[in-house]
């Protein structure tokens, strides 16, 4: 019996050369960082946005996507970007940078501002297509992402899951892993029902979450 919320398949080659076209030389370039709606770029294109919780490892997951290995900058400081970071692939998409979440130690009024701006744009934006929510394979889904899983759900913003940092993880803990996941996303009508394995440090994954990418259009 197939289990509820799948790894999903290795994309085919039709896909996977979409993908790596979409995503292929100098094609992405940073757009802009975005404090208010008022700042959002025109909503002239496809996009999807990447969320997760700080030190998931996003910034690293997009300059793997990317190929631009600075592309997107990763902060010392867990939860100190504050902004959602626009940047551009070709000329048909916007890849989106959420703030990280669940970081103690960010002023209040800080969190608080950013979370009003995130739920403004997640229910207000008409091109973005998909949410991934990243989720480190070592921990699992945490309160915090399910708090975010949760306002996806009220947007009725598609989610999907992607694992990172897999081959941090032995098989066995992996598969415990995966069965909290699984369990967890029953609960959120807005999770698409197939989850992405990654390991942007290995290249596992890349070639099919571009694949998922590039077959939104």
């Amino acid at each position: 019996m197939q289990l509820p919320f799948p790894i999903v398949e290795d994309a085919d080659d039709i896909s996977r050369e979409k993908g790596r076209k979409l995503f292929a030389g100098n094609n992405s370039e940073f757009l802009k960082g975005v404090v208010a709606m008022s700042g959002l770029p025109p909503a002239d294109r496809l996009e999807v946005c990447f969320a997760g919780r700080s030190n998931v490892g996003k910034s690293t997951l997009i300059n793997a996507l990317t190929g631009r290995t600075r592309l997107a900058r990763a902060s010392n400081t867990p939860g100190r970007t504050q902004e959602i970071n626009y940047f551009t692939l070709a000329d048909s998409h916007y890849l989106v940078d959420l703030p990280g979440y669940g970081y103690a130690n960010a002023p209040l009024a800080v969190v608080e501002k950013w979370q009003r701006l995130l739920k403004q744009y997640l229910s207000g934006r008409a091109t973005l297509r998909r949410a991934f929510v990243l989720v480190d394979s070592r921990h699992g889904i945490k309160a915090v992402d399910d708090e975010i899983m949760s306002l996806l759900d009220s947007s009725a913003v598609t989610f999907q899951v992607v694992m990172t940092k897999v081959d941090k993880v032995k098989d066995k803990d992996l598969e415990k892993v995966m069965g909290q996941v699984r369990e967890r996303l029953a609960k959120h009508p807005a999770a698409f029902p197939e989850i992405v394995l990654t390991s942007s440090e290995k290249g596992d994954g890349i070639a099919n979450l571009r694949a998922i990418i590039a077959n939104l259009a």
